[in-house]
């Protein structure tokens, strides 16, 4: 195989603001701490934070995709074979924002770096004329969180494993290409509702899956997958997370072996998120942003190498930061 083909997250505090920094800014007078699951990887380093009396972790802030995850030729499933992918992500943000997008005046800061391991086996078998795979991603997380109020804290180990049985993956001609399936997140990451950082999000996901890839044959490309979180209650909090709905997307060129284009994801939560014991003036956590920024890969014989950033623009419910990847793929 010459190149690659697949590229395989109060009390004082005024209304509006997110519900999870009312909460912590009351706790320092006396009173949940706070989606790499990568695509298909987790992003609980999003995760964020804080405290009620009999709840410790609130997931308004968080995902178990982090997004923007993938890229060049996403919707191109590869030939028959086992493959491995490796994804290093840094996540770096010190605002967060609220309902209508403003900036929070508290001092926050969130620092998380992810190593993800991803194995892909493609079968010879067809179904529906397409290709019949399967893939786990197992990740391992740093995360450091720093909230005004409710302290700090760091935690290193297994985040929330991802995986899907049953992948399919259409080749309609040179040019068109099309993936889809279920992926499951579960909740394998370490997670205590006491703690102000977790790296799991202790409920399961169920992750409908589509994504394509348009391959010109002068090397312009246009790929995007789409995804729609479907999550479970949080058993220790009572805390039901709403769907999410996440489109990664890529437009770029390839200029020899070297890709390079443009990159990012659009996030919208779809659903309100719910809670045992809900506030009068619970307001239901729905985040949002779009990220966007540069896209650059190089393909070697049967591995490829890849290095993108991404900022976070038109954010709601969640922080803003910055992401910097590093991915490889190799076949076997």
């Amino acid at each position: 195989m010459k190149s690659v083909k697949n590229d395989l997250v109060g009390s004082n505090v005024p209304r509006g603001y997110p519900s999870f920094i009312r909460i912590a800014r009351s706790m320092h007078t006396g009173c949940l701490a706070g989606r790499l699951s990568l695509a298909c990887v987790f992003f609980v380093v999003l995760a964020i934070l804080v405290i009620s009396t009999d709840v410790r972790a609130t997931e308004g802030g968080g995902s178990h995709y982090p997004g923007g995850n993938e890229d060049f030729q996403v919707g191109a499933l590869p030939p028959p074979g086992m493959y491995f992918m490796n994804y290093l992500m840094y996540y770096t943000a010190d605002k967060l924002k609220d309902n209508a997008g403003r900036t929070v005046p508290a001092d926050f800061s969130l620092n998380a770096t992810v190593e993800a391991m991803r194995f892909i086996y493609v079968t010879k078998k067809k179904l529906f004329g397409a290709d019949v795979a399967w893939h786990v991603i197992v990740p391992v997380a740093y995360q450091h969180v720093s909230v005004e109020g409710a302290g700090s804290q760091s935690k290193t180990g297994l985040a929330d494993i991802e995986f899907s049985p049953f992948v399919l993956g259409w080749h309609f001609n040179k040019n068109w290409h099309l993936t889809a399936c279920v992926d499951i997140m579960a909740p394998s990451g370490a997670y205590d509702k006491g703690d102000l950082s977790n790296i799991g999000r202790n409920y399961w996901t169920f992750n409908p899956i589509v994504a394509f890839s348009y391959i010109h044959n002068k090397g312009f490309e246009v790929s995007a997958k789409f995804l729609y979180l479907i999550n479970t209650v949080n058993s220790a909090t009572g805390y039901t997370s709403g769907q999410e709905f996440i489109v990664d997307y890529l437009v770029g060129q390839r200029i020899g072996n070297w890709s390079i284009g443009i990159n990012g994801a659009y996030y919208k939560q779809i659903t309100d998120d719910s809670a045992r014991n809900e506030p009068p003036d619970f307001d239901g956590n729905k985040g949002q942003f779009f990220s966007i920024g540069p896209a650059l890969q190089y393909n070697y014989k049967n591995m490829c190498f890849n290095a993108k950033y991404q900022m976070d623009t038109s954010v709601k419910n969640r922080p803003e930061g910055q992401k910097f990847w590093l991915k490889f793929f190799y076949a076997f």
